[in-house]
């Protein structure tokens, strides 16, 4: 018996942290960083001591929580500049970007934004940044790419992307890849002679205040 009660309790703490996890994604992910850590833990099914013991602080929670598309996205950063295309390599990178953003909120949250103390988000966007001056340098030497293109552009358009977060989320997907079309059509030297053709457009509607009648 001696032996079986450390291992539960083990067990029990593994669940709980797998569940706030869960429930740091889903709750950061619709509603943003600004959500309450206690809403995490309520949703999760713990008491906010439980959540506190796991993760001491809110950016502990969220760094962790944002793991998996930290990941993705310097992935997204080694293939674009592992693409022997640097025109390609560039699109693909700010839709994969575009992409992230759009599917979480809170990840959007935190790469824009430096969360406060998050140090690893700010090292992700900076090395994103970095990156797409590369491939824009690369780019425009194939006449590709228009040669006024700084990479300053990238942050007015994943701010603009921003916008898209108050859409539902299976509108929110598919109105970020359409803006990444129009936004990569936008950065093309001269329109193409067969322009891709645009992923399809979803059905959004402007929100309206409470107040509105």
């Amino acid at each position: 018996m001696t032996d079986q009660l450390p291992q539960t309790v083990r067990s029990d703490a593994r669940d709980n942290r797998a569940r706030i996890l869960d429930a740091a994604r889903t709750v950061f992910g619709e509603e943003g960083l600004g959500a309450p850590v206690r809403e995490v833990a309520r949703h999760a099914g713990v008491g906010p001591a439980t959540l506190y013991r796991h993760f001491p602080t809110k950016q502990a929670l969220v760094a962790e929580a944002f793991a998996e598309q930290r990941r993705a996205c310097r992935a997204a950063v080694r293939d674009a500049l592992a693409d022997p295309d640097p025109w390609h390599g560039f699109r693909s990178l700010i839709e994969r970007i575009c992409d992230l953003h759009a599917r979480s909120r809170g990840f959007a949250d935190a790469f824009m934004t430096a969360f406060p103390e998050a140090m690893d988000f700010t090292a992700d966007r900076e090395q994103a940044l970095r990156a797409v001056g590369r491939l824009a340098g690369r780019a425009q030497r194939t006449g590709r790419l228009r040669p006024d293109f700084v990479v300053d552009d990238l942050v007015l358009v994943l701010t603009a992307h921003r916008g898209l977060q108050d859409t539902p989320h299976a509108a929110r997907v598919a109105a970020s890849r359409r803006f990444a079309a129009y936004v990569i059509d936008a950065f093309r030297t001269a329109p193409a002679t067969a322009p891709t053709p645009l992923p399809p457009a979803p059905r959004l509607q402007f929100t309206h205040s409470p107040s509105t009648p």
